[in-house]
């Protein structure tokens, strides 16, 4: 059932004569196997390409190889018209294993309906995967997964043509230029999909793919997208923009007053949101100049909207960091700590006191599942062997994170490309790219508001990795299922 096809290696690999494996991948190589799944009741045979493909500098020169992995499926007539996906993550430094084995791939983690881990670990089919109306290249960026520099370490290695905001954009958008080329898929309509920090990345590469590649795409999706431009600011709008998330946490943990607790969680995030542009934003602008009275009064309020004390909020002159939050929502209530990525997960503090908690609660329960699930898929499933380290979190930095003009990439690419659409997923209970500054981000894209209704935002009852409740894994899928389907351009031409 499985084949096996290699393209060609370059000879600095090591073997290990023991197991027959090699201690670094070769530069270029596929390994390919076919598989089947069942998705919405149909049955789509589909192959996979388990593969590494090079980095080229300037003078062809390989200067670092990419671990991706590519679906395709099988009977397909028509392959140009057929759509492709290409799918990041974040970190900067995650690899891509997140969306791959959780989200909208044919294999998705053995966890239980909320997210967590089950032994023995494992996978099991995904019968909401979107494989039945895209094909999908998971990529790998230098240092995560099995890709890294060539060479691996050392002075040799020019980490400025890969460790930055626009560095990382710009080889990124070379490589896929190759990937397409060599997969012919210029024809093919084009989305690219990035979670977190993989937000920033997409908007970058939607620009750049135009500008430098002359590859034009029908769709942008960002995943609790991490904006560094709110993110990495201090000031009233990076503060402000936390209290709707802190409203959601905290329905959630049946924390809000009864009059808020009794209501849906869909009938109060609005008032909460409303409240926060008009109110909250200006009243911390103030700084140490507001009165006294609207002080209290925008306490009072936020205690209101988040679960925590009028006096709590006094106390940080109405700037409640999340790390206060998450530490201190259930102190009284029941003493647990709040995930930072997914407050839904609960963490045991070494003391009830202090200002963060001491543990992410969500990623330690994640890495449970993660890690020996994508080791045992890529190694026994899709026979991709090596001895090397798979990197769930990779050596990138120090990132470069100076000249981030992703958001007005992401305005100029669609201007230019009246095909391109934005599609933007969040999780109310994400605390560290909150849904909330996922909306306000969509918001400031375009200033002119004319391309506004190219814009789409869904938000879950979940966190960051929002999927990984089954019910949201569903949901959510159908969503990008509905974006890609409307986004094809079916004869339409491209002009306004």
């Amino acid at each position: 059932m499985k084949a096996q096809r290699s393209l060609f290696f370059i000879s600095f690999l090591f073997i290990n004569a023991t197991f027959g494996q090699a201690r670094k991948i070769p530069v270029d190589t596929i390994i390919t196997t076919k598989n089947k799944v069942t998705i919405n009741e149909t049955l789509v045979n589909y192959t996979v390409q388990a593969g590494m493909q090079p980095v080229w500098d300037e003078n062809g020169k390989p200067i670092a190889s990419l671990q991706y992995t590519y679906y395709t499926r099988d009977n397909i007539k028509d392959r140009a018209s057929r759509p492709l996906l290409i799918s990041f993550n974040g970190g900067p430094g995650s690899a891509s294993v997140w969306m791959h084995l959780a989200y909208t791939g044919p294999r998705i983690l053995k966890i239980d309906d909320e997210g967590y881990p089950i032994q023995p670990y494992g996978i099991n089919e995904n019968p909401y995967s979107i494989l039945d109306v895209t094909d999908i290249v998971y990529v790998n960026p230098v240092n995560t997964g099995y890709s890294r520099t060539i060479p691996e370490t050392g002075d040799a290695v020019d980490r400025k043509k890969f460790f930055g905001i626009n560095a990382d954009i710009k080889y990124l958008a070379e490589w896929l230029s190759t990937f397409v080329t060599r997969n012919n898929r210029w024809r093919s309509p084009k989305y690219i999909i990035g979670e977190s920090y993989g937000g920033t990345r997409v908007m970058g590469l939607s620009l750049a793919l135009q500008d430098q590649q002359w590859m034009y795409l029908n769709g942008v999706i960002m995943v609790s997208p991490a904006d560094y431009k709110v993110l990495r600011e201090d000031g009233p709008v990076s503060s402000a923009l936390n209290l709707p998330y802190y409203t959601a946490a905290a329905w959630h943990h049946k924390a809000l007053p009864a009059a808020l607790q009794h209501k849906d969680l869909d009938d109060i995030l609005p008032a909460s949101e409303a409240y926060t542009i008009n109110t909250l934003l200006p009243a911390i602008a103030k700084g140490g100049f507001i009165s006294d009275v609207e002080k209290n009064e925008v306490a009072e309020k936020m205690a209101f909207y988040s679960g925590l004390s009028k006096k709590e909020i006094l106390d940080q002159n109405l700037v409640v960091p999340t790390g206060y939050f998450w530490k201190n929502l259930l102190k009284e209530k029941s003493g647990y700590t709040i995930g930072r990525l997914d407050s839904r997960y609960l963490g045991i503090d070494k003391q009830l006191s202090g200002d963060t908690p001491d543990y992410n609660a969500e990623i330690t329960s994640w890495l449970h599942s993660f890690t020996p699930a994508i080791n045992y898929y890529l190694q026994e499933e899709l026979n991709f062997k090596t001895d090397i380290k798979y990197n769930m979190f990779g050596p990138v930095h120090p990132w470069d994170n100076s000249e981030d003009h992703t958001r007005d990439n992401l305005r100029q690419a669609m201007a230019q490309n009246p095909y391109l659409n934005v599609l933007v997923q969040s999780g109310y209970y994400d605390g560290a790219t909150t849904y909330f500054n996922a909306k306000y981000t969509m918001w400031q894209v375009d200033p002119s508001g004319r391309m506004k209704d190219r814009f789409e935002f869904k938000g879950y009852r979940s966190g960051h990795m929002m999927y990984l409740r089954k019910e949201d894994l569903k949901s959510a899928n159908d969503d990008i299922r509905v974006f890609i389907r409307k986004t094809q351009a079916n004869g339409k031409s491209a002009k306004y």
